[in-house]
């Protein structure tokens, strides 16, 4: 008699993924070559139909018959149970690599669920037929008959249970989707670290044949040496998000350094200009700065007091601001000797700064006295001026209107009661014209604040 082939019975969730469904022929292939010879007879014999035995006995072997076709139909449901478990197994894996989300958390678990049901399903399938030995001569219908209801039932059971394994893969597209996305991603961003790790070691190499040492930039390319490790080792290791995150990050910090080392010998340039352009800036802030002292002296002497002393300390801010700008400079040559970059350019910048304030101070003195001549010469000129804007203002209030909206007459208003104030200073024998200046400067101001007010709110279309 035939051995029973129970031993190649195993469950399903014991079983090692297989190879993809496009090489299912040759894993079925090596599986017979691979089982024991006792159990080989007896699974081809089951596939073959029961054999080449000839039956005999009538009813009997039409149940037979049957039980046989229950028994290939049942082998037939577990076999495509299986390889779509082993596929689906795989699908799982693969977004557990890639996704710690609480969806993946929970198809991992839904999958080991179904992985029970598979195991019940595949045991009732196999007590099945290893209860029933349809190659007995004496086999009676009865027993047959029996095996072939049991064998319908584990086949209804496995079919139930594949149904339901399909519906849950089907639910798995999108997790698989984003996980087979970042896959796709790992290896091209791994590439793209290591090729701009190695852009940015050629260009500190080439700075450096240049004759700049580029310490911090190679110190900043030292430190993401252990990163590179860490992609080398692989993302089996540190995880796929993990790495992904990684590889991106070390290609950014890799491509800064290959750019600031590339621009290296044009910072250093520019450095060197910069030098030259702002001492010559200091030096002639310092001609400049020696013509305020006549100009104050000017001023004293043919205005009230009132006109010039804000302007008092020119001089002595001028000469020092210029001092502490030529120290500033020999700070900066230091450091761009040194290769210090970041601290040269603040102390160049620096000095920009203390020479521009020193410009503006030493600029004031020159224009106060001509805007003082020009309104002691003409006074009629600067009202005119100022009485212009208003009167535009007020025309541009009143267009498209009978009367002004008074957001914008009371301003206008007193602006022209302020500008009258003002023409009143310049009575008397000492006119304080600077208070002059200054009060028709900030009419206009006002002025030009409802002028944009009106065309704002006309813009907008709020204008009531």
């Amino acid at each position: 008699m035939t051995a029973k082939p129970t031993q190649w019975y195993a469950p399903l969730s014991a079983r090692p993924a297989p190879p993809r469904a496009g090489h299912r022929a040759l894993r079925d292939t090596l599986t017979l070559l691979s089982l024991p010879l006792v159990a080989a007879p007896a699974l081809l014999a089951a596939f073959a139909g029961g054999g080449t035995r000839r039956w005999f006995g009538g009813r009997a072997e039409s149940q037979r018959a049957e039980a046989q076709a229950a028994k290939d139909d049942a082998a037939a449901a577990f076999y495509e149970l299986d390889t779509a478990q082993r596929d689906l197994r795989i699908s799982i894996e693969t977004i557990a690599a890639v996704d710690d989300s609480p969806a993946a958390r929970r198809a991992a678990a839904d999958f080991a669920a179904l992985g029970h049901r598979i195991d019940e399903a595949s045991h009732q399938y196999i007590r099945a037929v290893d209860a029933h030995d349809l190659d007995r001569d004496d086999l009676e219908a009865s027993a047959a008959s029996r095996a072939r209801a049991e064998l319908a039932r584990a086949e209804d059971e496995l079919t139930r249970v594949k149904r339901d394994l399909d519906r849950f893969a089907d639910g798995l597209g999108p997790l698989l989707g984003k996980a087979e996305t970042q896959l796709a991603r790992l290896a091209p961003a791994v590439e793209r670290a290591r090729q701009s790790l190695l852009a940015a070691s050629n260009a500190l190499d080439a700075a450096r044949a240049a004759g700049l040492r580029a310490d911090d930039l190679a110190a900043r390319l030292a430190a993401l040496a252990p990163e590179l490790t860490k992609l080398n080792q692989g993302a089996g290791q540190h995880g796929v998000p993990q790495t992904l995150e990684r590889a991106e990050r070390v290609a950014r910090e890799a491509e800064a350094i290959r750019a600031e080392a590339d621009r290296l010998p044009e910072l250093a340039a520019e450095i060197d200009h910069r030098l030259v352009s702002l001492r010559t800036r200091a030096q002639a802030l310092t001609t400049r700065a020696e013509q305020v002292q006549p100009i104050l002296s000017e001023l004293r002497r043919r205005f009230t007091a009132a006109c010039w002393q804000d302007l008092q300390r020119v001089p002595d801010l001028a000469g020092e601001n210029v001092r502490q700008a030529e120290r500033g400079l020999a700070e900066a040559r230091a450091a761009r000797d040194a290769q210090r970059w970041p601290d040269a350019t603040a102390r160049l910048s620096t000095v920009r700064a203390l020479l521009n304030t020193t410009d503006e101070a030493v600029s004031a003195a020159g224009d106060r006295l001509r805007q003082l001549n020009a309104v002691q010469k003409d006074p009629g000129a600067e009202i005119e001026r100022t009485r212009f804007a208003i009167r535009d203002a007020q025309r541009l209030a009143m267009a498209g209107r009978h009367t002004p909206d008074p957001r914008h007459a009371r301003p206008l208003d007193d602006a022209v009661a302020r500008l009258d104030r003002a023409v009143t200073t310049l009575e008397g024998r000492h006119p304080d014209y600077w208070h002059f200046l200054t009060e028709t400067d900030a009419v206009r101001r006002a002025v030009a604040r409802v002028v944009s007010q009106i065309r704002e709110e006309r813009g907008a279309g709020t204008t009531p």
